[in-house]
């Protein structure tokens, strides 16, 4: 997925400031923290497109560009990018935005593969797709 310097021009999944109990004992922002709200951000994507539950199955080719701070605004972007018969693959963008600037920074991304399942917690069809999508280019 080609990448760019200004993040997408669409309102994110999920907005949300980085406080001190995100912090490891360095006091950057934790990774695991990130990789959570990424998680969540896909999740929602995911149920969405499958119109129900999902599961996270695998996370591939994650990587952190640099750090988010204490205070940092944190904006998490998605995109549905493959669906297979019952799998959804999002591509999911991190940016952060230091609280007093208009500076915005990609600071991870990362491909989140999820599962529908039915009531039973199977692996069950997707329904067809209706155009749901939240980033673009």
């Amino acid at each position: 997925m080609p990448t760019s310097s200004y993040p997408p021009e669409v309102i994110p999944t999920i907005r949300v400031v980085a406080m001190p109990t995100d912090t490891n004992p360095a006091g950057d922002v934790f990774g695991g923290w990130l990789v959570s709200q990424m998680d969540l951000a896909a999740g929602t994507a995911a149920a969405f497109r499958a119109k129900g539950r999902c599961v996270t199955v695998a996370i591939d080719s994650f990587i952190f560009h640099e750090p988010v701070v204490v205070g940092d605004e944190v904006s998490i972007y998605t995109k549905i990018t493959q669906t297979g018969k019952t799998s959804i693959i999002v591509h999911v963008e991190t940016w952060r935005r230091a609280r007093n600037s208009n500076d915005r920074r990609k600071v991870t991304q990362g491909k989140f593969t999820f599962v529908a399942l039915d009531e039973h917690r199977k692996p069950r069809a997707l329904p067809p797709e209706d155009g749901f999508d939240t980033i673009t280019e």
